[in-house]
């Protein structure tokens, strides 16, 4: 298993700076920038930037994409050994082969951080801890609001079937109002970053640094995230499993999930998905890491890690092409 955790972060944290990679290229130019004296990025993830500024007076570009390969990827280890105990690898493996984790350790890098950071936090006993950790999430990149608000609800009314009924009534809203949504979460002020008012308006000045954008209605994304959504509904209503942070970690996906399929035809619709899809392996193994849910539960993890991965190499490979 640490072996696993080791290797990824090598293997993603020592790749050559590139293009390809899109954001990385970006933070690599503005790394430069910092190591030639630049001012502070004021309108960026404060967190972020004060992070990136130090590690240019340290270290060079390559060390600094290791330690971010190294700071997405721990957290989750850790995440794992405190949810799981003697079956973290199980869930560790299910966060690693997920459709998102390649891309959000390669080119999202900021949001991949940030979102490991709040599996992290959410694992944490003491709620002083999670909530620091949650807000440092928060300023490390902006979007981790939504999951953030999403995880709030959840302690003050955790009823799955109501979160998992709003889920079922957000396609046909969004496939009869189309683009009305994404207006107006934009007048809501979901659109004051600039980056975001492109993703969602798709105005052509802030879409400049686009590589390939893929809008309309994505019913391949919505069946691999309704995978979570079944996943759930079968633990709690089918095999009547209870447990508060299951309920909780899995209304916060169906909160996050729901939204994001309102403005699914937003310009790059995948980074509002992953705003669920980062706690998707999760929802999936959960249960079956700390319950006697079937009987031979231990080839059935097994099967269910081969078909998450699958299912992730169908999508970002096969489909992709």
């Amino acid at each position: 298993g640490l072996f696993l955790v080791f290797f990824i972060v090598i293997y993603i944290g020592i790749r050559d700076v590139d293009i390809i990679f899109v954001d990385m290229y970006t933070y690599a130019l503005q790394f430069q920038a910092y190591v030639d004296g630049a001012p502070l990025t004021e309108d960026k993830d404060k967190l972020f930037e004060y992070f990136m500024m130090f590690s240019a007076k340290v270290m060079n570009v390559g060390t600094f994409f290791l330690l971010c390969a190294f700071l997405y990827t721990y957290p989750l280890y850790l995440a794992s050994k405190k949810l799981f105990q003697q079956y973290w690898f199980y869930g560790f493996l299910m966060l690693v082969v997920s459709f998102s984790f390649w891309a959000y350790g390669t080119n999202g890098i900021r949001n991949g951080i940030a979102t490991s950071l709040f599996i992290y936090a959410i694992s944490r006993d003491k709620k002083i801890s999670t909530i620091i950790l949650i807000f440092a999430s928060i300023f490390i990149h902006k979007s981790l609001i939504l999951p953030a608000l999403a995880y709030l609800m959840t302690f003050y009314y955790v009823k799955p079937k109501f979160y998992l009924q709003c889920w079922f009534l957000a396609i046909p809203l969004s496939l009869a109002l189309g683009g009305f949504w994404e207006g107006f979460f934009l007048k809501l002020g979901f659109g004051e970053e600039e980056r975001l008012t492109g993703y969602l308006s798709g105005t052509q000045d802030a879409l400049d640094q686009i590589v390939e954008v893929k809008t309309g209605f994505r019913w391949d994304f919505l069946v691999y995230g309704a995978t979570g959504v079944f996943a759930g509904w079968y633990y709690i209503f089918k095999k009547k499993y209870e447990d508060p942070f299951y309920f909780r970690l899995y209304s916060m996906y169906l909160i996050a999930n729901g939204f994001w399929i309102l403005v699914i035809r937003a310009n790059f619709s995948n980074r509002f998905a992953y705003l669920s899809w980062f706690i998707l392996g999760l929802v999936i193994i959960y249960p079956l890491l700390k319950a006697q849910i079937t009987a031979k539960q231990h080839q059935l993890i097994g099967r269910i890690v081969l078909i998450y991965f699958l299912f992730t190499f169908l999508l970002d490979v096969i489909i992709k092409k």
